[in-house]
């Protein structure tokens, strides 16, 4: 008996639900569409025709993987959305939240013409500002080549090659000159807490997810070393986990930042850490 695409929709949601994937309808949608080529808009349209037997066995790859492997929709599907902008993203690069779009609005408050950010990864940073401001130019460092590979496709995609430079470099080591704005969101949760997290982030990048210690090794050494590689009066915003603005706080007004604050996200959970470095 042939099976149709509404078929196909109410079978994948059913496999999802029952694997506790949140939004699974949504989601099922999602997964016929990659299984019959077409756009997700297009599957409600096409819900009464037949499906080829090469599509349902690709939507039972991608449920295998989905639903019993937990890979996150974003490496099916192979980008994220985030902010006003899609990314490529992959296993090899941290997938971009909208937590992170919080620094993101954050860093944009105030001008600034050249912006560094440490451990870009996709670079959904990075050329989100580039992107809204076209006045200025970033440099982007990870000591991932294979993330740099991503974020330079994904500038070129986005149109802001030409003024981001990608370099491979752990954290300030190959980075030269000074910046108006210093941006990051690095690895800051702690390795009791990795046992506790959504089965998905087993698929990303484990170096850019946590320090294998407390959570703020990054912090320690990207606070300090902002000061040398900041113009006088520029800012350093960073990422942090919700529990954490009390420490990082602090670290900042060690290394002699002012102004140093708390940014919540959307959730009302404390998110970025800003401070303006003396002038």
């Amino acid at each position: 008996m042939s099976q149709t695409v509404a078929d196909l929709v109410r079978h994948a949601g059913v496999v999802l639900k029952a694997a506790g994937i949140e939004d699974a309808p949504r989601e099922a949608r999602a997964l016929v569409a990659l299984a019959l080529g077409v756009a997700p808009d297009r599957v409600r349209l096409l819900s009464h025709d037949n499906v080829p037997p090469d599509a349902a066995a690709r939507l039972q790859d991608l449920l295998d993987r989905r639903a019993g492997q937990r890979v996150p929709m974003s490496h099916l599907t192979g980008w994220r959305d985030f902010y006003r902008h899609r990314f490529e993203v992959s296993g090899a690069v941290l997938d971009p939240r909208s937590d992170t779009e919080t620094l993101v609005e954050a860093a944009l408050e105030q001008p600034f013409r050249h912006v560094l950010d440490l451990g870009t990864g996709s670079g959904c940073i990075l050329l989100s500002l580039l992107a809204a401001r076209p006045e200025a130019a970033g440099l982007g460092t990870d000591v991932s080549p294979e993330a740099l590979a991503f974020a330079d496709r994904n500038a070129r995609r986005l149109g802001v090659a030409e003024r981001c430079l990608l370099l491979q470099s752990d954290w300030y080591e190959a980075v030269e000159g000074r910046f108006d704005l210093i941006v990051s969101n690095p690895p800051y949760i702690t390795a009791d807490e990795m046992t506790e997290l959504a089965p998905e982030l087993r698929h990303e990048p484990r170096v850019a997810l946590t320090d294998e210690g407390d959570g703020l090794s990054a912090y320690r050494r990207i606070v300090p070393g902002a000061v040398s590689h900041l113009r006088p009066g520029g800012r350093l915003m960073v990422e942090i986990g919700w529990t954490q603005a009390a420490e990082v706080s602090r670290l900042f007004r060690e290394a002699g930042f002012q102004e140093v604050s708390v940014i919540r996200d959307l959730e009302g959970r404390d998110r970025v850490i800003s401070g303006q470095s003396p002038a």
